[in-house]
């Protein structure tokens, strides 16, 4: 296929390459970042979309990629497929998503997990909004990218499944960091903690997985100073879009309230800016009752 990929930042530009060396033709753009070895630069966004079967999108937040929109919807071929990878609020994606489809194109909203090294290794996980047609034309990429898909839906799906996974994934690690500081200070050895919570009702994948506590389960961030895998900023910013995709569709999500609250506190006054979401577990070990 002939591709687009708008936004070759450090995801971006993993992904973009990853297709050129599964011999397709891609032609990018970034403002700010070169495209990769056998990635052909374009000098705008438009000049890359130009006759493109499919755009590829991976910006870096909800403005960016309406502004993006905007610009290179009007210079798709009628018929191709504009597919985003961002991770936006379900609004922006419906919003655009309607532009696309006005415009005679095929829309796919299509958020993965999996971080850098998912992307450099094709293992990422999308979950994907859109038409039967649309995400039918796009999979022989997104299987390139990913080791798994997940067609949740029409357009703002994708982007609702995987909002709903981070906000989950927030709240579980606040409470986990929370299980280990009380440990603490009830004098229960962490990993006797972690034997019985893992193999009992508590258990969870912030726990099993992603430990927050250094030493105890497999190698996390917490084993390399809180160094991100995934930083607080991004879990901030995933929350507060979960959170006004929750004011929109008028649902009341109070733990996840309180744990945007908690890691906007943690990035924005206690430090926590550059470390890992699970360095919550340091912030808790240093403060008493609230």
């Amino acid at each position: 296929m002939k591709i687009a990929f708008i936004g070759l930042g450090g995801m971006g530009a993993r992904m973009a390459a990853n297709l050129v060396e599964a011999g397709h033709q891609v032609t990018g753009y970034d403002p700010e970042a070169p495209a990769p070895e056998g990635v052909t630069a374009a000098a705008s966004a438009p000049e890359a979309v130009e006759g493109a079967d499919v755009v590829m999108t991976m910006l870096p937040d909800a403005q960016g990629l309406r502004v993006t929109a905007a610009t290179v919807i009007p210079a798709m071929r009628e018929g191709a497929v504009l597919c985003d990878c961002s991770t936006v609020d379900v609004d922006t994606a419906r919003a655009i998503a309607a532009e696309a489809l006005a415009a005679g194109l095929h829309p796919v909203d299509a958020p993965f997990s999996g971080g850098r090294i998912g992307a450099e290794e094709g293992r990422l996980f999308f979950m994907v909004g859109g038409t039967d047609e649309a995400v039918t034309r796009v999979m022989p990429l997104l299987d390139i990218l990913g080791q798994r898909v997940v067609h949740c839906g029409g357009s703002g799906t994708g982007q609702a499944a995987k909002l709903i996974n981070n906000m989950m994934l927030g709240v579980g690690m606040i409470a986990t960091c929370e299980a280990f500081a009380l440990a603490d200070k009830l004098d229960l050895d962490r990993q006797k903690m972690y034997e019985v919570v893992s193999n009992s009702s508590g258990r969870n994948w912030s726990l099993e997985a992603y430990c927050p506590a250094p030493g105890v389960g497999p190698k996390t961030p917490a084993d390399n100073g809180y160094l991100p895998g995934f930083s607080s900023e991004f879990m901030l910013g995933d929350l507060r879009m979960a959170q006004l995709s929750a004011q929109s569709a008028d649902a009341d999500t109070p733990m996840a309230a309180l744990a945007t609250e908690l890691y906007a506190r943690f990035v924005e006054e206690e430090g926590g800016a550059g470390k890992d979401f699970s360095a919550m577990l340091p912030r808790f070990e240093k403060r008493g009752h609230a």
